[in-house]
């Protein structure tokens, strides 16, 4: 997995951070299961990228909720948490998913509004996304890495190539600098308004929020509540954790697989690394050809019906490209 970029300054301002704190100064007593693992991080900001973050809300449900729901017993599992383990393996091996379904949780995501348009095309969840309508967005916004900044692929439409040299990227870099914090000045002029409501120019009317907004880039930063279920939260973690993924969602992606999800239900964790994250599927005819070759026959793409780049994709995860 990748490593998750942190800013060295925090994504919260004071403000916020003591609203987290007063929140995770009270306890509250509650005869539900509860996993001390998640409730250590509950509310904080986990770090990603140079302004998001991503926060755990709330939660439902832990591993044992699984094995519950799958026995549709009265109990919380076992006393083995070797039988619980292996009844999640088999879940999970089996595509059996509705016993997944059983755990949801909440999420407070900061994230640039490029990556929120990838995101939201997973449809699987409830989203409710910070309205510029009504408020005045910050002035945050995503800045790459300079190793991050990548020539287009030459052999994929929608991935990166070369590293771009030092010089290039730097010339990059100002430009998204400066093309963001000249939108954003026209964002304020605009709107004749600053954050805290007072007006910038006395006498002078402000256009609307609704209609300002539209002159930012999406490179600024947005924020949702995201509540998802299990089963669909390592849908969404399958494709967005590959390596294929864009860096910018694979990050988030990382830091839920990593510091959430492997806090809130280990067993199923491990069993979704193994059987999802790190596992790899074949076609009927990479299959055959697959048995063709354990069986000491040279085999050659032509005839096979598989097609070159299929051919390439199967080599390269055999370890033979």
């Amino acid at each position: 997995m990748t490593t998750v970029e942190a800013d060295v300054s925090s994504p919260l301002n004071p403000d916020q951070q003591a609203e987290i704190d007063a929140l995770r100064s009270e306890t509250r007593a509650t005869l539900r299961p509860t996993v001390p693992e998640l409730e250590s991080i509950l509310y904080e900001a986990l770090p990603v990228l140079d302004h998001g973050f991503v926060r755990v809300i709330d939660y439902m449900g832990d591993d044992a909720a699984i094995v519950q729901a799958a026995r549709t017993s009265y109990g919380r599992g076992t006393k083995r948490s070797r039988d619980d383990r292996g009844l999640i393996n088999y879940l999970m091996r089996n595509w059996h998913t509705s016993p997944f379904e059983m755990c949801e949780i909440k999420l407070h995501v900061k994230l640039p509004i490029f990556v929120a348009r990838q995101w939201i095309r997973h449809r699987t969840a409830n989203v409710n996304e910070y309205s510029a309508r009504y408020s005045i967005l910050d002035r945050e916004f995503y800045l790459p890495a300079p190793e991050q900044l990548k020539a287009q692929s030459s052999t994929n439409r929608q991935g990166r190539g070369e590293a771009l040299t030092e010089d290039e990227a730097a010339r990059v870099l100002d430009l998204l600098r400066e093309d963001a914090t000249r939108a954003y000045d026209h964002y304020e002029e605009m709107l004749n308004e600053a954050p805290d409501g007072s007006q910038l120019d006395e006498g002078r009317q402000g256009l609307a929020r609704e209609l300002a907004r539209m002159n930012l880039p999406l490179s600024f930063y947005t924020q949702w509540y995201w509540k998802v279920d299990l089963h669909n939260l390592m849908h969404f973690l399958r494709l967005r954790a590959d390596a294929h993924a864009q860096y910018e969602i694979r990050v988030y992606a990382d830091a839920i697989v990593e510091q959430v999800m492997r806090r809130w239900v280990p067993m199923a964790t491990a069993a979704f690394e193994n059987y999802r994250l790190g596992s790899v599927q074949l076609s009927a005819k990479q299959l055959e050809v697959v048995k063709r070759m354990l069986a000491g026959e040279q085999v050659e793409r032509e005839g096979t019906g598989i097609s070159p780049a299929e051919w390439r994709e199967m080599m390269a995860t055999l370890g033979r490209d």
